[in-house]
């Protein structure tokens, strides 16, 4: 997607941005590599869409990546609410941008990436042709779900890149923690952290802390609200009932369900369509081409479900994580768990639930009384 406003007059920073989100801001040079961090909440996916508009101001080409693509279309929602006077900047999937730049036939891999040695050969070689078009700016959102080798490969294929991170976030087995990515880019890549959780109640990211797998522990938040709830469900049918409750009483919030099973999804979706909501559900599928299920307003309230590889980068008023109980046999200390976990409950704004099925508390779940109430 191409964000374009030449009419403007200037640009427009974003009203929420807080006075450390500037001064992170202005503190990165508009040249070299620079790697940002910060927890959840602390506001990365913003700074990346304004860092993005800082580069394209110079006048070179500016392209914003990340590997989901609902958090594209929100990071190209974003820029579309960002006057940007004659600069362009590009807001594409990891994977579109690398096909787009080196075509269909890039050679894949069986983790469904791309042969990063030949990509990286073909970037060279474009530096050795010195190919007319200019190198972008590149601007990387949720870096931590690219693999070192992208990060190789983009080196040679960008004036520069700023990447926003955070390593307690990885959620995919092909991925970076902070220092490979700093390595990667070079022994001259900056380091910025930005602080803060602006998302959150100080309850909720009590029990994210839960299940954080390293890092260092971010300041709580100052906000306050109710515990977060582990309820069990008797079945489907009360499960959906509970979300069409909290749609019913609060028809101007959003709510994220967020899934382990697509089925599940499908399953929950079409029992809420018969519950004369206010507002239609909504659910998004990486496996759609188009359409319903792959063309969402996440800008509107109602119910929107979502599997839990796509929750990255996403928020909610509130979060029902509708089937803890798929994690049953799961290691409860398995870190891959343990950091969808805290992905998963950082996306809540307001309230959070944990639901599951079945006849015994789902081990990774015990142990909380004191961060969240049992139902």
């Amino acid at each position: 997607m191409t964000i374009t406003n030449p009419a403007s007059t200037g640009p427009v920073l974003h009203p929420d941005l807080t006075p450390a989100q500037r001064d992170c801001l202005d503190a990165l040079p508009l040249t070299g590599n620079h790697l940002v961090s910060g927890p959840p909440g602390s506001g990365k996916s913003l700074l990346a869409a304004h860092r993005a508009v800082h580069l394209a101001l110079t006048g070179r080409p500016t392209v914003l990546l990340t590997r989901s693509r609902l958090l594209c279309r929100l990071l190209q929602a974003t820029l579309a609410g960002l006057t940007v006077p004659g600069a362009v900047i590009e807001a594409f999937t990891s994977h579109a941008w690398i096909t787009r730049r080196y075509g269909r036939g890039a050679v894949r891999t069986a983790d469904g990436w791309f042969d990063w040695t030949e990509l990286t050969g073909l970037a060279a070689a474009t530096i050795d042709a010195r190919d007319k078009t200019l190198p972008p700016h590149l601007v990387v959102d949720e870096g931590q779900d690219l693999p070192p080798g992208f990060y190789r490969m983009a080196r040679l294929s960008a004036v520069s890149i700023t990447v926003f991170a955070d390593e307690c976030q990885r959620l995919t087995e092909t991925n970076s923690t902070l220092n490979e990515i700093a390595s990667t880019l070079g022994r001259s890549t900056s380091r910025v952290e930005i602080g803060g959780n602006h998302r959150n109640t100080r309850e909720i990211a009590s029990l994210a802390e839960h299940f954080r797998v390293g890092g260092t522990q971010p300041n709580m938040p100052v906000r306050s609200g109710t515990l977060p709830a582990i309820r069990r469900y008797s079945g489907p049918k009360d499960l959906a009932d509970d979300i069409a409750g909290m749609a019913l009483r609060a028809p101007k919030q959003r709510i994220g369900v967020i899934v382990n099973s697509l089925p599940t999804a499908a399953d929950l979706m079409r029992r809420l369509e018969r519950a004369n909501l206010a507002t239609e559900p909504q659910l998004y599928s990486s496996a759609a081409p188009n359409g319903r299920y792959r063309d969402l307003d996440l800008t509107r309230p109602g119910v929107v479900f979502v599997h839990r590889a796509s929750a990255k980068g996403l928020d909610f008023d509130t979060v029902v994580v509708a089937d803890a109980e798929t994690d049953s046999a799961t290691d409860p200390t398995e870190a891959s768990l343990r950091m969808a976990y805290y992905v998963m409950i950082t996306r809540a704004r307001r309230r959070l639930i944990l639901g599951w099925q079945g006849s015994r508390l789902p081990r990774h779940l015990e142990g909380l009384g004191g961060w969240a109430a049992m139902r």
